[in-house]
């Protein structure tokens, strides 16, 4: 109950004016309640009991309470449309200031936060946990307009016969011991929903995500099966609430009427004794009438209450998550291409170090290509030059200025990555390449063009109003590559980064591609290249080769002399185009009955000279 009630505070305090008038709209329509109860009360001592005694009605003491009913009625139902209003004004304000709030802090949040959260569960947290938050604003303007109501109507009740309000008054203990045991029962119910609608987000993405695997795979029933088991699990956990809740809700409806049965017994007595009148008994009955519904909005608040809690502190987990980036004040103003070091360069993920002591520069204009197996840390690396994470050790310097110290903007306005998995939107090409950045025409087709992108989009039905379906599927891998480095170029990068951004894309359009970035003059903004590599053809066309293994720069220099003296390089580079010299010498001269025999490949098929898987599989 703290913690929920300390939730509404928080709305309470960021909406104060909205919340003002949708309490005083109840709060009117709460008197009026009450005053129709007084009106009725009225009537039937000055206009219905005295027109049955006299036989006959009398006209100005009918008008006069038809009036005085009437008059009540419309100013109750100005109430109500004034409190629904500004009730759901400050609802939906509230769920959109924390889908805002969740969103941003997602952005602001390092690549190392996302790695160990679910898209599924950060999807729940801005959608299903937004909205569970705020659920209780609906109701609560109306729950605290009828405690003036409720005030009101106990004072009436006292002034009119004390003995008939002590009677009803009982039903309040009730109220709360009800109340009690409804919190106890829901809140670890809540819980588990809201937790299982996050989970079952998540199946249902990495499902979605990952639907070629699944078709290919003949994965469906089992994929189904998944999401299916997860599916009924939340069923039953909001059937768990929803029970819960169908128990509660009907108790607390009751009790009100029990408590006016137990006036007019009361009242029957004391009126059958000349206590009280008639009209002070259908008075004091019509209160206590009028007291269940205050008693029930404020059971659709408390009713909320425990989801509420539930989704806020799921928000709240958000909007406090620790790892955000501090930015400084500095820029990345220079003219043309700029200067990449790296000094003493380190990164773990948890526990796992995956680069150690990692030093190199790179010269303004130069291209520089990053070599090393699977697992040496090239991905990791690059996503430092673009600040994605922070190095634990060591620092990322462009120009002499360590990115940590420029300002927000600042390193995205200099810097360009282009990943292998190029994410395309399902807009236009024009729209995929611009992103909503202010150039013309002219400056896409440049773009293009340097991308070898310009033939193929050309060819498109709308040219560069082609819509290119979700995730870019109307493509090829190679065109949406080239598209995603089109969407780098046209921003003029004084960096650019390349991580195997050209793995899809025949090897002669990629020594294109990589000659126009070298050429100056054929570039919309000459730029310093860093690709990460594995053809040969690629690596070759670099100023410079830098060689890890393991987390570590092990070699550095030109393409030749590395091959001349490294021998990890060696056999990493040349793996490929050894296996495939050995299998056309394989297809001249294997007999029937096996290949044990061939010279350069081991009874596992492992080419020799090559000691570890990673060097295999690169």
């Amino acid at each position: 109950m703290r913690q929920g009630l300390r939730v509404l505070g928080v709305a309470i305090r960021t909406e104060k004016a909205v919340f003002t008038l949708a309490v005083l709209f109840s709060s009117l329509y709460g008197a009026m309640t009450v005053a129709s109860s007084w009106a009725l009360g009225w009537a039937t001592d000055n206009a219905v009991l005295p027109a049955f005694a006299a036989g006959e009605a009398a006209g100005g003491a009918l008008a006069a309470g038809a009036l005085f009913i009437l008059g009540t009625a419309v100013l109750k139902a100005l109430g109500v449309a004034g409190r629904r209003f500004f009730a759901g004004v400050m609802q939906y304000r509230m769920q959109a200031r924390s889908r805002r709030g969740v969103t941003r802090q997602y952005l602001r949040l390092p690549l190392a936060w996302h790695h160990r959260h679910p898209t599924g569960q950060l999807l729940s947290n801005a959608s299903a946990d937004a909205e569970a938050a705020w659920a209780p604003l609906a109701p609560l303007p109306m729950a605290v307009g009828v405690v003036v109501m409720l005030v009101t109507a106990a004072v009436a009740l006292l002034l009119t016969d004390l003995m008939l309000a002590l009677v009803g008054f009982l039903i309040f203990p009730a109220i709360a011991l009800l109340n009690l045991v409804y919190q106890r029962r829901l809140s670890p119910l809540a819980t588990r929903a809201q937790q299982l609608r996050a989970e079952v987000s998540e199946i249902a993405h990495e499902s979605f995500d990952g639907a070629l695997v699944v078709k290919t795979l003949g994965r469906e029933d089992t994929e189904a099966a998944r999401f299916q088991a997860k599916a009924h699990e939340l069923r039953d956990a909001n059937i768990a609430v929803g029970r819960v809740r169908g128990l509660f809700d009907p108790v607390l409806e009751a009790l009100p009427t029990l408590g006016v049965l137990a006036v007019l017994l009361v009242g029957a007595v004391r009126l059958e004794g000349g206590a009280i009148s008639a009209g002070t008994l259908v008075e004091v009955a019509y209160l206590f009438t009028l007291l269940s519904f205050p008693i029930r909005a404020l059971g659709w608040v408390l009713a909320e209450l425990p989801r509420a809690v539930v989704g806020h502190e799921r928000v709240r987990a958000v909007l406090e998550a620790t790892g955000s980036m501090e930015y400084g004040t500095a820029a990345l103003d220079g003219e043309g291409p700029a200067r990449l070091e790296v000094r003493g360069l380190g990164y773990s993920y948890g526990d796992f170090p995956v680069l150690s002591g990692v030093d190199f520069e790179v010269g303004p204009g130069r291209t520089v290509a990053l070599v090393g197996p699977t697992g040496s840390g090239k991905s990791t690396l690059v996503q430092t030059f673009v600040r994605l994470v922070d190095p634990a050790e060591g620092a990322v310097l462009i120009d002499g200025t360590d990115l940590r110290e420029v300002a927000r903007g600042g390193v995205s306005g200099a810097v360009a990555l282009v990943p292998q998995q190029a994410f395309l939107f399902d807009d236009t090409v024009r729209g995929n390449v611009t992103l909503g950045l202010p150039v013309d025409d002219q400056e896409v087709w440049a773009a293009l063009r340097l991308a070898q992108a310009e033939g193929f989009v050309s060819a498109l039905p709308s040219g560069l109003d082609t819509r290119v379906g979700e995730r870019g599927t109307s493509l090829s891998g190679g065109q949406r590559q080239r598209l995603a480095l089109a969407r780098a170029l046209v921003r003029r990068p004084r960096l650019l980064v390349l991580d195997d951004a050209t793995s899809s894309v025949d090897p002669q359009v990629e020594a294109k591609i990589l000659a126009g970035l070298r050429d100056a003059a054929a570039s919309p903004a000459a730029a310093t290249v860093v690709v990460v590599a594995y053809r040969m053809a690629t690596i070759a066309l670099a100023d410079e080769v830098v060689y890890l293994e393991h987390g570590r720069v092990v070699d550095r220099g030109p393409h030749e002399e590395l091959l001349a003296r490294c021998a990890g390089y060696r056999n990493l580079v040349t793996a490929y185009e050894r296996e495939e010299a050995e299998r056309e010498a394989l297809g001249a001269d294997e007999e029937p009955g096996g290949i044990g025999g061939i010279d350069g490949i081991d009874g596992a098929g492992d080419i020799d000279g090559i000691g570890t898987d990673e060097e295999v599989s690169a």
